[in-house]
């Protein structure tokens, strides 16, 4: 089976002139108009498989599809890259007005297929022959156009969904494997605890030891929140001094006490404390329990922290995504780039300083939410690229007049000279084949053009510098 385009004999006695005036563009053309069309154009019949364009080739062709169908995708670089299909009955491949200059599709026949390709040499003198041909191609460019740019679109906001998802469950993941870790844990410490209380339950305590290991217990949980963290050369010091301690009078096992007790900052006094209210075949007891108190406590407190971080990212999502809310509403301006900053958190802990200077007597302005946080979401990100994700990245707000503005700084390489009017157009790129598709600042800057502000840029090596503003204005006001 042939694996390129070529022209063979028709399996049907239908003229290539009658097989375009079924295609709706060239339906209602007359029969001089079809004549010359057909004259001009390339007869091709391609078995499936057979490719019609390859990556690289030159884009001067046209072509009407009249049976079957085409599929093309780039093979190359983006293995993620849409398919793109022709069917019968539509026209692709380089059209009237068209900047195209190089195909960057593999495009094969999918089944039995008959294309007829038209050199665009030819255009110039088809404009003149059928003029009424030029606008319905322009309107075939234009719809192409949206389709890919949608399709593009779609395909940058997965890009960025991806993302966020993949740091999302990575910052999720870790206070949910800290709950988990320290949920075992606690359960080790309350099965511990319920043992010791039942000994302890054996023995004859008088009230005033079992008083002075609820005060012990007591004293310590409080200090130990107020405890500052030791240095892992400290702590491991301390708990050999703490093992000898315990060994000296005659404690078995005294490592499983160590690590607890030094955490709960317990001195030597606490215990000679202990000592003098207990005897050795008590102590052993006393101190399973007190060890055991303390580590649930901070067990406890640890599972605290690891689900109320939990709760900080979800009501953080539900920020940015201004979920179960209003499309169109009051926000904070501040609020917003703050949760998108939440959403950042797995790649600007990796060296990524930011620094916030925010005006706070800004009010609360009118506006989509949802769509200003892509704006926000786009241009950190850029920043985060620029600078290889290491730097600083500063973000300030400010009142100019009856403008809100933002400003997105970073610190990293800058954008060349010749480059800056350009990286607002749509499709325009400095990232390498699959990294990006050039519409990431063409999305922010329809976002802030449909909220009547404005979006610039001012780069420098070392410094490049986002500026967005926005109408200050009340609901009441909204256009």
């Amino acid at each position: 089976m042939p694996d390129t385009a070529t022209t063979t004999t028709p399996q049907s006695s239908e003229s290539l002139k009658e097989a375009l005036r079924k295609i709706p563009i060239f339906a209602d053309l007359t029969e001089e108009q079809l004549e010359w069309f057909a004259s001009k154009s390339e007869d091709l019949h391609l078995a499936s498989g057979d490719i019609l364009i390859r990556d690289g080739d030159p884009a001067d062709s046209l072509f009407v599809i009249l049976e079957g169908e085409m599929r093309g995708r780039r093979e190359t670089g983006a293995p993620d890259a849409p398919m793109f299909i022709a069917q019968a009955g539509q026209v692709t491949g380089m059209l009237p007005f068209s900047r195209l200059t190089v195909f960057h599709i593999v495009s094969r026949a999918f089944g039995p297929s008959r294309i007829a390709r038209f050199h665009k040499d030819n255009f110039p003198e088809m404009m003149q022959r059928i003029p009424q041909l030029t606008p319905r191609l322009v309107g075939v460019l234009a719809d192409r156009i949206r389709e890919v740019s949608r399709a593009d679109q779609q395909r940058d906001k997965l890009t960025a969904l991806g993302k966020l998802s993949a740091g999302l469950a990575h910052e999720m993941n870790n206070p949910a494997s800290a709950a988990r870790r320290a949920a075992e844990g606690l359960r080790n410490c309350t099965h511990d605890l319920r043992k010791a209380n039942a000994r302890l339950d054996q023995i004859t305590l008088t009230p005033e030891q079992r008083t002075l290991i609820a005060h012990l217990e007591d004293c310590l949980i409080d200090s130990m929140a107020s405890a500052p963290a030791l240095d892992s050369l400290v702590q491991s010091d301390r708990e050999d001094e703490m093992i000898g301690w315990l060994k000296g009078h005659g404690i078995p096992n005294g490592a499983r006490f160590a690590t607890g007790l030094v955490e709960a900052n317990v001195d030597r006094e606490d215990l000679n404390n202990l000592t003098e209210k207990f005897d050795s075949r008590i102590l052993p007891d006393v101190l399973t329990r007190v060890v055991s108190a303390l580590s649930a406590e901070r067990l406890t407190r640890e599972i605290e922290a690891s689900t109320g971080r939990i709760s900080e990212l979800v009501r953080a999502i539900k920020e940015y995504t201004y979920m179960d809310q209003l499309p169109e509403q009051e926000i904070d301006i501040h609020q917003g780039i703050d949760s998108t900053l939440v959403m950042f958190k797995f790649r600007l802990k990796k060296g990524v300083k930011v620094v916030r200077d925010y005006d706070k007597t800004i009010p609360r302005i009118f506006a989509h939410g949802s769509e200003l946080n892509q704006v926000w979401t786009n241009l950190i990100d850029n920043a985060i690229d620029a600078m290889g994700g290491k730097g600083e990245l500063r973000i300030r707000t400010a009142r100019e007049l009856d403008m809100l503005l933002v400003e997105i700084v970073d610190n990293g390489p800058g954008i060349p000279e010749a480059v800056q009017p350009h990286i607002f157009d749509p499709f325009f790129t400095t990232k390498g084949v699959g990294e990006g598709t050039g519409l990431g600042l063409d999305t922010a800057y329809r976002i802030v053009r449909s909220h009547h502000g404005e979006i610039t840029v001012e780069s420098r090596p070392g410094k490049t510098c986002f500026q967005v503003r926005l109408r200050l204005q009340s609901k009441g006001e909204k256009s």
